[in-house]
């Protein structure tokens, strides 16, 4: 095979014999024809693959056959199928690898073009490959029993024969990864690379371990010599390893001779031998005996010299029939030889045919009945559906009357709720307030105690030293009445002895000396005694006016602890209620949300101050106190006018604003918690807070209506601006179907060029509808304005009417946007790039639009105004151009689809039944994709009209309001 592709130079000649194999029912066929493929895309002509890439879709039709097949040669088939489906498209995308992968560091250099992207994308698109490569190696080894030795069998070296082909392929795609991987890391930044390093790391990890495992069996061992990767990966972040690195070289030995290479003999070759042999004969006949022609030895008449007769003339012609009639049967047995092994070929052809042709029908027939079971389960299905039918009826009556009961014991209960919430929260002011007093009466008495011990103890120490000093007095006074005994003795032994007088006299000298003395020191000591009586009652007076002082601070310190926690309170409330949007039966709005923020920026600025103020002077805290409290409670209406404003926000924008609602909350409680300590005013920040204010007041400028950013006095201009916008819009709409009809008329012929000229007329028609339009709605508006506003000027009558302005600027700008779209979709669809139902719908969308215009100018207008006749004229023109569009549409649709008939020609019973199942999938999917964009049609609808309602400031039942979308859609039906 491989030589035939080198001699026609392609391979019709292979994929011609191949159509007629019955590849689809026999296995082991298959898989034969995948390994003899995967040879050729490697060894074959390089037009190989351009012959086999229009196979490329038959192949991933049998690919997902086979798979089909759990067990034997069925997921070896589909795999490798997928592995050369991948080769192909590889080999195509890079056309400068050939099919055997062997290439120089240079030509894989230029094979990237010096473009690190081009190597990013290279080195992906050879994962993927050996992926593909790995996987068929992995199932082959998982389907053989590796306890016996399967290599040498020959089931086992029937499914193990192609790895040599996925060997070589590994080892050139491993070497070329490896290179192209170092080659990117010189290049990008270690973390760009890491998915690349992790996917090598796995892959690596299974071919070094399949490598291994193959090294081992006996087959390939006589086969081919497989190489062995390093113990470790390459270390991609050091530059240097490259040159570690040694490219793993498969090695195939010089085919020994076998049996199976000895050449065999065909008949004909037989048929020639035997006749080469005959000749031989012949020859070795003629040199014994001599040339028939010349010396024949049995022409006696020749060497007699006499002339041949009739008979040997007669001899020689039947000679020569008979051998002419002998060559004319070996030619005959020959050409039946062959047309028998054509005949047989045929048979066996006719026979797999029939074989695919009974699993067909059998396939068809279990298709069939599972198909009629599909039916009996869907017309059961539908009666049961019918009985759910009725019985939601029943149902929903029974469900709005339970809604509006529910309706009114919810209201009941939220009240309840709030009533019982209400109490609760007093309930637990007051229980805190009476722990809180309780303690302060536990802390006072602790305190007057520690007090008294103190005083009991500067008591107790000034009577010890009274007590001490009165003993010493007493002393004293009993040393000086012995003194005045032993004086009283000294005078009587005076008298009694008069020798001893002078003796007498000098001691009591002496004693008047020491009574003086003591005199004095007692005086000192009761001086003493008075200073310690008067240092006692000064600190008795001091104690006192330090606990009335303590007691005081206290109080106030008691007092903004208090109010603290109570603002604590009510914020973690508020942040409850949030976690809780069942509470809230009303949506708030985004103006209200923004005016509480600004409130909140005041009370902020205020509670700073405040807390200034009582820093430099304690006694004055009502204002902090009156600061905390107003704080917390609009910080609780802050993010309760936060949550109910989720309810009717976006999706994105209310996930936005309920975590910067949260956050404030959050924030608010950090900074309350900053006032328990004196010393706070370093770390009291509000930056926290007024950054999340900030967020919330852009995300509250976002949600605001369209209506609310524009001043009354600008509404008048603005109505002129849009009106005149829409009629510029129309006009570069009009001039773009203009160039865009001159174009198709250049380039296009043919049924083409009709259906491009029939829906840019229709569409030229819609736009002239349009424009007459906008100048009768001009014209009324001005005739309203001028018969409303009396004295004031049309802007103050703008302004008063502000809805209805509103209305008008609305209706304007969905006309002039619906005619930018349609034109968009009408240039898609003449460069055959576009749908034709994108342009219906846009025609349908522009009828709706005209007709809200409508509606909105008409709204004011005196019904027996000849304008207003004239603009329902000009609406009903616009109808029936927007219905010249659509059928313009349909038929340019149905005649491009009725050019585009399949062709059934070259298709097999096979595809044919292979695309009928996929239409019947495709079916199916498009029906439940119907259903879902159905239900997603009508939520964008409903949630286009909330957004509409809230945007433009409708209300129902107001005089002034605009129509609804649906009203408009209806009208414009």
């Amino acid at each position: 095979c491989i030589l035939g592709t080198h001699h026609e130079k392609g391979a019709q000649t292979f994929w011609s014999v191949v159509n007629r194999l019955p590849l689809s029912s026999n296995a082991v066929l298959c898989w034969k024809f995948c390994h003899v493929f995967h040879k050729l895309l490697r060894d074959g002509h390089p037009n190989v693959l351009k012959d086999s890439l229009r196979y490329k879709n038959e192949l991933s039709d049998m690919s997902r056959m086979w798979g089909h097949l759990s067990e034997g040669y069925g997921q070896l088939c589909s795999i490798y199928l997928k592995l050369l489906r991948t080769k192909m498209e590889y080999h195509t995308k890079n056309p400068r690898f050939p099919g055997n992968l062997q290439m120089s560091d240079r030509q894989l250099d230029e094979a990237g073009e010096s473009d690190v992207n081009n190597f990013f994308q290279l080195t992906v698109e050879m994962f993927d490959y050996l992926e593909c490569e790995l996987n068929l190696f992995q199932t082959v080894f998982n389907s053989l029993d590796m306890s016996r030795s399967v290599s040498v069998t020959t089931a086992g070296q029937c499914r193990l024969a192609p790895l040599i082909q996925v060997i070589l392929d590994c080892s050139h795609l491993y070497d070329y990864t490896v290179k192209l991987l170092f080659k990117l890391h010189s290049c990008l930044p270690a973390d760009t690379l890491q998915g690349h390093r992790d996917r090598f790391m796995e892959q690596f990890t299974k071919l070094k371990d399949l490598f291994y495992r193959s090294s081992n069996l006996q087959y390939f061992k006589r086969l081919i010599q497989i190489p062995q990767l390093p113990e470790n990966p390459p270390n991609f972040l050091r530059a240097s390893a490259l040159s570690e690195h040694i490219s793993p070289v498969v090695v195939i030995p010089a085919e020994a001779s076998s049996p199976d290479s000895e050449p065999v003999l065909e008949k004909d070759d037989l048929m020639d031998m035997d006749a080469s042999q005959q000749n031989s004969y012949d020859s070795k006949f003629d040199d014994i005996f001599g040339s028939s022609s010349s010396s024949d030895p049995f022409n006696f008449n020749s060497q007699n010299g006499v002339n041949k007769d009739e008979k040997d003339h007669l001899i020689d012609q039947l000679y020569r029939e008979i051998s002419g009639l002998k060559a004319q049967l070996e030619n005959m047995k020959t050409e039946s030889h062959r047309a028998m092994l054509q005949l047989k070929g045929r048979i066996s052809e006719l026979e797999a045919e029939l074989a695919e042709q009974q699993h067909l029908r059998q396939q068809a027939a279990d298709d069939s009945e599972f198909q009629r079971a599909e039916l009996d389960e869907l017309k059961k299905k539908r009666e049961d559906t019918e009985k759910a039918q009725r019985s939601l009826t029943e149902i929903e009556r029974k469900a709005q009357a339970n809604e509006q009961r529910y309706s009114k014991l919810k209201e009941k209960y939220s009240e309840l709720v709030q009533n019982h919430a209400d109490l609760l929260r007093k309930n637990a002011e007051v229980t805190k307030q009476v722990s809180v007093a309780r303690q302060a009466q536990v802390d006072l008495e602790r305190e007057k105690k520690e007090l008294e011990d103190s005083f009991q103890r500067v008591s107790d120490q000034a009577q010890r030293k009274t007590q001490e000093q009165t003993e010493v007095l007493e002393s004293l006074k009993q040393e000086l009445a012995t003194s005045k005994q032993e004086l009283q003795i000294v005078q009587g032994s005076l008298e009694s002895s008069a020798q001893s007088e002078a003796k007498w006299t000098a001691q009591i000298a002496e004693l008047e000396k020491e009574r003086g003395g003591l005199v004095e020191a007692m005086a000192c000591r009761e001086e003493e005694l008075s200073a310690l009586r008067q240092q006692l009652e000064y600190t008795q007076i001091k104690l006192s006016s330090t606990e009335a002082s303590r007691l005081a601070k206290d109080q106030r310190k008691m007092l903004l602890a208090e109010s603290r926690r109570a603002a604590e309170q009510v914020v973690q409330e508020a942040l409850r209620r949030f976690e809780e949007p069942a509470l809230f039966s009303c949506a708030g709005s985004a103006d209200h949300l923004l005016s509480k923020v600004r409130s909140v920026s005041s009370c902020i600025e205020q509670l700073e101050k405040c807390w200034s103020q009582y820093l430099a002077c304690p006694e004055d805290i009502s204002g902090l106190l009156h600061s905390v409290t107003l704080l917390a409670h609009l910080t609780s209406d802050t993010i309760v006018h936060g949550s109910t404003t989720c309810l009717r926000a976006p999706p994105e924008p209310a996930d936005s604003l309920t975590e910067a609602c949260k956050q404030y909350g959050r924030e608010t409680l950090t900074y309350l918690s900053f006032l328990e300590e004196e010393g706070i005013v370093e770390s009291a920040d509000s930056t926290a807070m007024r950054s999340c204010l900030t967020r919330i007041t852009a995300i509250g400028e976002e949600l605001l209506p369209r209506g609310l950013d524009i001043k009354q006095e600008e509404l008048g201009d603005l109505v002129d601006k849009e009106m005149a916008a829409t009629s510029a819009a129309i006009e570069t709409a009009t001039a773009r179907i203009e160039e865009m009809l001159s174009k198709s008329r250049a380039g296009d012929t043919g049924v083409k060029l009709e259906v491009n000229e029939r829906i840019l007329g229709s569409c030229t028609s819609l736009m002239q509808a349009i424009k007459v339009l906008i100048v009768a709605s001009k014209e009324l508006q001005r005739e309203i304005v001028e018969s409303g506003r009396g004295t004031a000027s049309p802007k103050e009558f703008y302004a008063k009417n502000s809805r209805w302005t509103e209305g008008l600027i609305s209706a304007s700008k969905a006309v002039g946007w619906g005619a930018t779209v349609m034109v968009d979709a009408a240039d898609l669809v003449v460069q055959g790039r576009g749908k034709f139902e994108e342009l219906m719908v846009c025609s349908h969308e522009i009828a709706a639009s005209t007709a809200q215009l409508v509606a909105a100018s008409k709204v004011k207008a005196d019904k027996d105004s000849p304008n207003l006749a004239q603009l329902q004229q000009a609406s009903r023109g616009v109808n029936q151009a927007t219905a010249a569009v659509v059928a313009s549409t349909i038929s340019g649709k149905s005649q491009i689809e009725d050019t585009d008939s399949m062709d059934f020609s070259s298709m097999t019973l096979t595809q044919i039944k292979r695309q009928e199942m996929d239409s019947q999938v495709r079916v199916l999917e498009l029906e439940n994709e119907l259903q879902k964009e159905r239900q997603k049609l009508g939520e964008l609808r409903k949630k286009h009209y909330e957004l509409a309602g809230v945007a433009e400031g409708w209300e129902e039942g107001t005089e002034a309001s605009p129509p609804t979308l649906q009203e408009a859609i209806t009208e414009k039906e």
